[in-house]
């Protein structure tokens, strides 16, 4: 079937930004919690702080222009409709570049991303370095249509990358991305081989040899035993996610409150506690944006489809190989924190290896500048 592109802008009436304040004002909230700081989940009094701030002074119209700045589509493929940003660089030449986000993220994680590849003159870097840089929403996140049927996992999603590139003309194109970014990424390099000319994986996901389980060293062992702890204590979100997205969506559509408190507590969490974090702004960016498109279930499901298939490549116990040349970008403050010998096991075409010393799970929000060298030094291995 021929793919329909029409040009998008964002626009939410005022009316849906009045009911967001009210709501807010009438939230029931639960006293505070018997255990002492996270131990039981965000306290209370950081999402009353987040809250107070959402309701009285964050700006969604400046989140809404970000976005209305880059050219941004509809894109009709596979019998969904598919958010796209896309911006073509001025430099001829510039390599086109497929970028992916995750949960708790949103293409408004990746779009101030977007100046610095696009024309890397403006910012430090060459002409040579350049990208057009296509960002699409995942199904059932932002403004993609919601998938009403099973079976839009991590394959299908990438089976849809690859038509969305072709549709825009490119024939030999890079894929990147974080969190549910990687699966798809990697999964776009064994579908749509042919055409990709490499991946950068933030990190890749990927295990020990289960077939040597005491050849570990030090640093794998402490690898390891973050994973478990953070699987023991911080885990509830994915396995509700997994088993039921339709339950947990009902609250979640319902209390802007408690959408704020189940993304926030992954938000501030999850980032580099050496670092300075995020701002509220940038939670609220991603929370906002889940709020005002009503994405907390659909965006779930996609753990119900595919987390499974996740988990065996984090264990380990599922290595089946992707054979386009690879880079990976290694922030200390993400859980999982593979090695580089790890993942030559799936990856056998690791080109470019970067562990850095500040960064987490988000590191387009927290340390943008890394995370766009090592983008430009992978790729120029693969142009």
């Amino acid at each position: 079937m021929p793919v329909e592109v029409q040009p998008y802008r964002v626009h939410v009436p005022d009316s849906e930004l009045v009911d967001l304040r009210d709501r807010l004002a009438r939230t029931r909230w639960p006293e505070a919690a018997t255990a002492p700081g996270w131990a039981h989940g965000i306290p209370l009094h950081e999402v009353q702080s987040l809250c107070g701030y959402w309701a009285e002074a964050y700006d969604w119209r400046a989140a809404e222009a970000r976005l209305n700045a880059v050219p941004q589509y509809l894109v009709n493929v596979n019998g969904l409709t598919i958010h796209v940003l896309h911006a073509r660089s001025p430099h001829p030449g510039a390599m086109p570049l497929v970028l992916t986000h995750g949960w708790p993220g949103s293409v408004l994680e990746l779009v101030d991303l977007i100046m610095p590849l696009t024309d890397p003159l403006s910012c430090g870097g060459t002409a040579e370095d350049a990208f057009d840089v296509v960002i699409p929403s995942l199904p059932g996140y932002g403004f993609s249509a919601k998938p009403v049927h099973p079976g839009w996992g991590i394959e299908r999603i990438a089976a849809t990358w690859a038509e969305i590139m072709a549709a825009l003309g490119y024939t030999r194109y890079g894929a990147a991305g974080s969190d549910w970014g990687t699966s798809i990424s990697s999964t776009i390099g064994v579908l749509d081989g042919e055409h990709v000319a490499g991946i950068h994986l933030v990190p890749p996901l990927v295990g020990p040899d289960p077939t040597a389980p005491d050849d570990l060293t030090d640093a794998e062992r402490e690898a390891l035993a973050q994973l478990h702890e953070r699987g023991r204590s911080s885990s509830a979100y994915s396995e509700a996610h997994r088993t039921a997205p339709q339950t947990v969506g009902y609250a979640l559509l319902d209390s802007p409150a408690g959408l704020c408190a189940w993304m926030g507590e992954k938000l501030l969490s999850w980032t580099d506690p050496n670092g300075h974090g995020l701002t509220r702004d940038q939670v609220l960016d991603q929370v906002t944006l889940y709020w005002l498109t009503g994405s907390a279930a659909s965006s779930a499901r996609l753990y119900a489809e595919s987390i499974d298939r996740v988990s065996g490549w984090i264990s380990g116990e599922n290595a089946a190989q992707v054979r386009v040349p690879v880079g990976a970008s290694i922030f200390p403050a993400e859980v999982p924190r593979p090695s580089r010998r790890w993942t030559t096991r799936r990856y056998p075409d690791l080109r470019y290896w970067k562990e850095h010393d500040r960064g987490g799970h988000f590191p387009a929000l927290e340390v943008p500048e890394l995370l766009i060298a090592d983008l430009r030094a992978f790729f120029r291995l693969v142009r």
